[in-house]
């Protein structure tokens, strides 16, 4: 028998929410590397492939839009994982060739916020579950945006921790995405789909305002 939406795995799965919530009323994280590495001409080897790790982890507009996923309740999970992955690595290598304009930094925060708020629409189905694979590689373009200058080692470096991080993540979020709609129920569900366009526009806010 389906266990009762309201009951208390689901108000602990609530509890989650909520935090993740809490971050949209910080700013948005772009254009930097973890561990305070700076430039990113100056990187090393290891400090590239550390960055690649850390960045899509520590930016939360990043981690929530990876956390979305969990929410669309992908069947064949395994079959989205090498698709979404080589759009975001080839959204990363893009930007390689096609810097990002600055005049444009600014609203590309906000094109990241608000595929958050889109996420939210594809756990609704009002948009159809293709539409990851572009906001994943935009994602992958921001991420990359931050190398850009870089030497060849700690560049392949960083593409690598950008794999690692992401894969394993990807690994972990689409095993459970039936499991997790099954066990949230259409009110969880929604619940999750409001939270997630709440979170997408209040990014976006911040990043108009500041």
């Amino acid at each position: 028998m389906k266990p009762p939406i309201f009951g208390s795995k689901f108000s602990d799965f609530s509890q989650v929410f909520l935090l993740i919530l809490m971050l949209s009323f910080t700013k948005p994280a772009f254009a930097h590397h973890p561990f305070g590495m700076g430039d990113s001409s100056n990187l090393s080897t290891l400090q590239g492939l550390l960055s690649g790790i850390g960045h899509p982890l520590l930016g939360p507009d990043h981690l929530i839009f990876m956390l979305g996923i969990l929410l669309l309740g992908l069947k064949r999970a395994k079959s989205w994982i090498f698709p979404l992955l080589a759009a975001g690595l080839g959204g990363s290598a893009f930007v390689q060739l096609v810097p990002l304009p600055e005049f444009l930094a600014p609203w590309a925060e906000v094109l990241v916020s608000l595929s958050l708020a889109c996420e939210g629409l594809i756990i609704l189905n009002l948009l159809h579950k293709k539409w990851i694979f572009p906001m994943f590689a935009l994602h992958g373009y921001l991420l990359g945006s931050t190398i850009v200058g870089a030497e060849p080692t700690p560049l392949a470096g960083y593409f690598l921790g950008l794999l690692l991080a992401q894969g394993s993540l990807l690994l972990v979020i689409t095993a459970i995405s039936q499991k997790s709609i099954y066990w949230l129920g259409l009110k969880g569900k929604l619940l999750a789909a409001g939270i997630w366009v709440g979170i997408g526009l209040a990014f976006s806010w911040v990043s108009l305002v500041e």
